[in-house]
């Protein structure tokens, strides 16, 4: 009955596209208080940034993206940034005016992003120059890819399309079916070897040939179930994750589960439902459920390994590794630190006040945060003396 519940006031919020910290007043139950822990690591913050109204009290997927020496951020208003990635000195900076809802996706000389408005706007990375702006289906809620000059989208109609990465050109399109109910999000397509991976909220997994959109295999990670649609939404907004030709997805209301990437064979999967995102290391898959309990599982068989539970219900980010540690960000702002041992609380910091939307990003002893109100910190992690 909990698990329904908690169901029921997240999929409401997912699916009118409002903020999930609103602070709009419902009858579930409160999120986990703070509890004090026994700090084993410091974050300390090396540069801030102040990058724009971040994602604006709106559902959308904006996060900090880390090209070789330089990071790249876009606002809902548009405004998007790069900075140093060794001192956070501002680059560059473009006003679109765009209403992005999605990105940036940076490769190949590009930034991309996606908007509200149906639209996929390419700019130069070294400059921030517009090249150009292309139509696709309906609003964009998953992270533009580039790849071998394709620039791959998935759009929140069910439509995953190639576009020609100088142009803009529709290059193929592959249309899926939207169930009637669905989560608001898209996960972010992934490209391995001329394959592009793409999870669609009918709870089904495809691969497809980047240059021609031509599908290769489909595996369903969740099979809809139940007599409402409520209750038989499987969507697979998590992003997945590939370690050593392993694909590891996971859906709401449904499985989480490991796949082979030759030929989409289901190696093993297990109960789970999760919306924010996993992470893999040698041995290990974490996840951030639904209730916001972080788990640790076995990456060979799926088997749990250890599950924290002190954060319930604060709407925790998807995990990350960095060094010995699982780091995740929640709706009031604070960032996380877990042992990847027993998942035991070992640091915490507040960033800022708005939440924390986006996965932190890990780089060596270094982590990367983006707040919801547009604040981007690089903290350094440190032992406690």
């Amino acid at each position: 009955m909990m698990r329904a519940a908690i169901s029921v006031v997240l999929a409401l919020a997912l699916l009118s596209g409002c903020s999930l910290f609103s602070g709009d007043e419902d009858n579930s139950e409160p999120p986990a208080k703070l509890k004090k822990f026994d700090a084993q690591i410091t974050l300390r913050s090396l540069w801030s940034h102040d990058t724009g109204v971040g994602t604006d009290e709106q559902l959308v997927k904006l996060v900090p993206t880390v090209f070789g020496e330089r990071v790249y951020t876009v606002d809902r208003k548009g405004r998007v940034s790069a900075y140093l990635l060794e001192n956070g000195k501002l680059v560059w900076r473009k006003k679109t005016g765009a209403l992005v809802s999605a990105g940036p996706g940076v490769d190949e000389g590009l930034v991309l992003i996606g908007t509200s408005d149906a639209n996929v706007l390419a700019l130069k990375a070294d400059t921030g120059e517009l090249l150009w702006t292309a139509p696709v289906s309906s609003e964009v809620l998953s992270i533009p890819r580039v790849y071998e000059g394709v620039v791959i989208v998935q759009t929140v109609d069910g439509n995953l399309t190639g576009l020609d990465a100088d142009t803009g050109k529709r290059i193929w399109i592959h249309d899926r079916t939207v169930p009637v109910l669905s989560l608001r999000g898209t996960s972010t397509p992934l490209v391995e070897d001329g394959v592009v991976l793409a999870g669609f909220a009918n709870g089904k997994m495809v691969a497809l040939d980047v240059r021609s959109g031509r599908q290769l295999w489909e595996v369903a990670i969740s099979v809809p179930s139940g007599r409402s649609e409520l209750q038989r939404m499987v969507d697979l907004d998590a992003d997945a994750v590939v370690r050593d030709d392993v694909l590891y997805v996971t859906s709401f209301q449904g499985q989480l589960a490991a796949v082979s990437l030759e030929n989409g064979r289901l190696l093993w999967n297990r109960e789970m439902s999760a919306y924010a995102g996993i992470a893999v290391d040698l041995q290990q898959v974490y996840v951030s459920d639904e209730l916001s309990n972080v788990w640790a599982l076995d990456r060979r068989t799926g088997a749990s390994l250890w599950k924290n539970s002190d954060l319930q219900r604060r709407y925790l980010t998807g995990p990350v590794v960095v060094g010995g540690y699982i780091a995740v960000g929640d709706f009031q702002g604070y960032l996380h630190l877990l042992s990847r041992v027993d998942g035991a609380i070992a640091g915490r910091k507040r960033v800022e006040r708005a939440g924390i939307l986006a996965p932190p990003v890990a780089l060596g002893d270094r982590l990367l945060v983006l707040g919801a109100g547009g604040e981007l910190v690089m903290y350094r992690l440190s032992p406690v003396e």
